[in-house]
C-alpha cells in the first residue's frame, strides 16, 4: 500500500497483496479503503503480488471490476488508477516503505501514520493483511468495510457470467452443497498436516516446506497438530462427517478447492459416499476455463461464488475462504454454514475407528457439536490483546447485519437446525 501526500491530497495505494488468495485479498482491499477513509486520502488501485507461491500473474482488472470499484465508493472515497508520472521510479521518486502494525485502532493511524504524510510525500504500506482491528472501530467504518466487501468488489463480466452459469447449473439438478476441501499442496505442506499421505507424499511436502525460507516452522509434527484441531480435515474424514450430519448419496456436492492433493486416490472414499461429486472443471466445457488456466486467482473467484450461493457450504479449515464465505452468507440472511469443530472432531473420529464409539452414538455427538454453528446470529466474541484468538470481524460483521433495536434480539437467537 502507498500513501502520497502533497497539498493535502493524499493518496493510498496497495502493494504486494498475493493475487492467488482471493479471500485475503477482499479483505486487505477493504481494510485500506477503510483506513483511506479514516485519513481522508485518494486509493490508488491496488497492485496485486505476482511473485508469491502460486506464481498467479493476474493483475486487479483481470479479477475485479475496477471501474464500478471507483464509482460505487466515489461518495467515501477518492479512487484512481494509478499515481501521476512524477512520482514513480523512472522520475527519480522513491517512497518510504513501512508495514503497519498488525491489527491496529483508529487511534494508532491517526496518531502515528497520518504525521508521515507532512514528512514524505509517498508511503508504502509493504504489508497489508490484518492491518485494521476487529474491533473498538468506528461503526461508520465498520459499515464501510462491509460495503466494500458486499458491495464494492465486483468480479470481471467474464468471472461473473461463468460463476453464475455454474450456479444454474447445479441449481437446475436441485439444491447443493459446497465443499470448501482445503487439501491442496500447498495447505499441507506449510501446515505440516499429512495425515493418510505416503511415506513419500510426506516427503515431498516436507522438502517443499524448507524450499521456501520465509515459512518459519520447519519441523512440525503432523498428529500433534492434527489433535489440537489445526489441520484440515482429510477427504475420508469428511466423508464420515458429512454422513454423520445426515447427507445422503444423492447430495449434490461441489467440491470448491484447487488440485486435491493424491488426486482421485484420496478423493476414492468421499465419492464412493457420494457420487454426485462434482467441480468446475466437470460442470463446464474445457474451452470456457481455457481463459484462467494458470490464474488460480480467477478460478478461486469461480469457486468463492459458487460458495456464496450454495444452500450449504461447510469448510474443511477455518482459512480466510472459510471465514469471508462465512461473513458474506451471514449478510444474505445467514445461510447455512456448517462450521467444523476440528477438535472436537478428530476425538470423536478417532474413537469411531477404534471401535470404541458406534456409528449412531458417533453421529449424534457431531450433530450435537454442530447445532450451534450452523451460521446462526450471534455476537462476535472480543479477546482483548488477543486480536488473533478472538472472532474475525469479516466471518461475523455484526454492525452490517442488523440495525438499532432489532439486533439483541436478533443476534441472540438461533436460526433453524436443519441442514438444507
Amino acid at each position: 500500500m502507498e500513501i502520497r501526500s502533497e497539498n493535502n491530497n493524499v493518496q493510498v495505494r496497495c502493494d504486494k497483496i498475493p493475487s492467488q488468495l482471493i479471500p485475503r485479498t477482499r479483505l486487505q482491499i477493504c481494510d485500506m479503503v477503510a483506513v483511506a477513509r479514516l485519513l481522508n486520502l485518494t486509493l490508488v488501485v491496488p497492485e496485486l503480488d505476482k511473485t508469491s507461491f502460486w506464481a498467479d500473474p493476474s493483475d486487479f482488472e483481470d479479477i475485479f471490476d475496477v471501474r464500478h470499484f471507483i464509482d460505487s465508493l466515489r461518495d467515501e472515497v477518492r479512487i484512481v488508477k494509478r499515481l501521476p508520472k512524477r512520482f514513480s521510479r523512472k522520475h527519480g521518486f522513491e517512497a518510504f516503505r513501512m508495514p503497519p502494525v498488525s491489527w491496529s485502532n483508529e487511534k494508532y493511524y491517526l496518531e502515528q501514520i497520518l504525521p508521515l504524510f507532512g514528512k514524505y510525500k509517498v508511503v508504502y504500506f509493504n504489508r497489508t493483511d490484518a492491518r485494521l482491528a476487529n474491533n473498538g472501530i468506528p461503526l461508520y467504518l465498520q459499515k464501510l468495510r462491509c460495503r466494500v466487501n458486499f458491495q464494492g468488489l465486483k468480479f470481471t463480466p467474464e468471472i461473473e457470467t461463468l460463476g453464475y452459469k455454474l450456479v444454474r447449473i447445479l441449481q437446475e439438478k436441485g439444491p447443493f452443497l459446497a465443499l470448501h476441501l482445503r487439501y491442496e499442496m500447498d495447505m499441507l505442506a506449510f501446515s505440516g498436516c499429512t495425515r493418510g499421505c505416503t511415506v513419500e507424499e510426506a516427503e515431498e511436502l516436507k522438502r517443499l516446506r524448507y524450499a521456501y525460507p520465509w515459512w518459519r516452522e520447519k519441523e512440525i509434527v503432523s498428529e500433534e497438530k492434527r489433535q489440537q484441531g489445526l489441520c484440515p480435515l482429510t477427504p475420508e474424514e469428511a466423508a464420515l462427517i458429512l454422513q454423520a450430519l445426515g447427507f445422503d448419496k444423492e447430495t449434490q456436492i461441489y467440491i470448491a478447492s484447487g488440485e486435491i492433493y493424491g488426486s482421485e486416490r484420496r478423493l476414492a472414499p468421499l465419492r464412493a459416499a457420494f457420487p454426485q461429486i462434482v467441480k468446475k472443471e466437470t460442470l463446464l466445457d474445457p474451452v470456457e476455463l481455457q481463459q484462467f488456466q494458470n490464474h488460480s486467482s480467477q478460478m478461486a473467484a469461480l469457486d468463492f461464488m459458487v460458495s456464496i450461493a450454495s444452500n450449504t457450504f461447510i469448510p474443511t479449515y477455518d482459512g480466510n475462504m472459510a471465514k469471508v464465505v462465512e461473513g458474506h452468507r451471514r449478510y444474505l440472511g445467514f445461510k447455512k454454514s456448517i462450521l467444523p469443530d476440528r477438535k472436537k472432531l478428530v476425538e470423536l473420529l478417532d474413537l469411531h475407528q477404534n471401535g470404541t464409539l458406534p456409528w449412531n452414538d458417533f453421529a449424534l455427538a457431531v450433530r450435537q457439536a454442530h447445532k450451534n454453528r450452523m451460521g446462526q446470529p450471534f455476537h462476535r466474541r472480543i479477546i482483548p490483546d488477543k486480536p488473533k484468538e478472538e472472532d474475525y470481524f469479516y466471518a461475523n460483521p455484526q454492525e452490517c447485519l442488523c440495525e438499532g433495536t432489532n439486533c439483541e434480539d436478533l443476534l441472540g437467537l438461533g436460526n433453524s437446525n436443519t441442514l438444507q
